[in-house]
């Protein structure tokens, strides 16, 4: 059973381990820049918020809502990925950060991590603005109410990262089962959160999909195709470029 068990899990995760740890071993700490830039703003909005002189300027900033002009909703979408929730505890967030956008960018690289990560923030919000013009009666859509919900958080983007880089690395089992748990969320508590998640999830099978194509005509021989030896997973196959950090 064990061995069963941990034959699983290098075909699960090894490639995806291998692209983790190799940049970590020649770099470091120094491997994660957008992280730690991520986790660092975070925390700072955090604190701002919760500041008499700060929480305006947050808000103005960084604050989406879906009855926001749509001008005013896209310029702030991009610093609403790092302000956290406040009804929910910080550290959720910066853990989050820490560990899926860490990965990410250890295995996507920084500019690709930030594309995915406003392309499943960008669809959730986009996405409570037609939840709420169709109405709570509809199947997609959203009780008025919502409309004034203060839509901000990494949430979207950790979902959207999560499943990207679970399929790009083989980890199937991973991304089914984060896409499954969004999917009970939604079933168990339905609410604003809940639907987004899924809208990111859309977006993100779409660019998955897209990337699918793309190889099978031959455009990304640089994407990693991982080899077994003897003992099982060992990583990216012989002659495939090193992963960009």
């Amino acid at each position: 059973m064990r061995r069963t068990l941990a034959r699983w899990a290098r075909a699960e995760w090894g490639p995806l381990y291998a692209a983790v740890r190799d940049p970590l071993r020649r770099r470091g700490p120094a491997a994660l820049p957008l992280t730690a830039a991520a986790v660092g703003l975070t925390a700072f909005l955090h604190y701002a918020q919760n500041q008499p002189w700060g929480d305006p300027l947050v808000r103005d900033l960084g604050a989406v809502r879906a009855d926001d002009p749509l001008p005013s909703a896209l310029l702030r979408t991009p610093l609403s990925l790092f302000v956290p929730a406040p009804d929910l505890p910080v550290w959720g967030a910066l853990a989050q950060i820490l560990l899926v956008f860490g990965i990410a960018e250890l295995c996507l690289g920084r500019w690709r991590t930030l594309a995915v990560a406003y392309a499943a923030t960008l669809a959730g919000t986009l996405y409570a603005r037609l939840g709420v013009t169709l109405g709570a009666h509809a199947p997609f859509g959203l009780p008025w109410t919502d409309a004034q919900v203060v839509d901000t958080g990494p949430s979207a983007a950790v979902v959207g990262l999560a499943v990207y880089v679970g399929w790009r690395y083989g980890a199937y089992a991973t991304a089914g089962a984060v896409t499954l748990a969004m999917v009970a969320e939604v079933l168990l508590k339905e609410n604003l959160a809940g639907k987004e998640h899924l809208a990111a999830l859309t977006a993100v099978g779409l660019l998955c999909l897209l990337a699918a194509l793309r190889d099978r005509h031959g455009d990304r021989p640089d994407r990693p195709r991982p080899h077994r030896d003897p003992a099982g997973w060992t990583g990216p196959g012989p002659g495939t470029p090193p992963v960009r950090t």
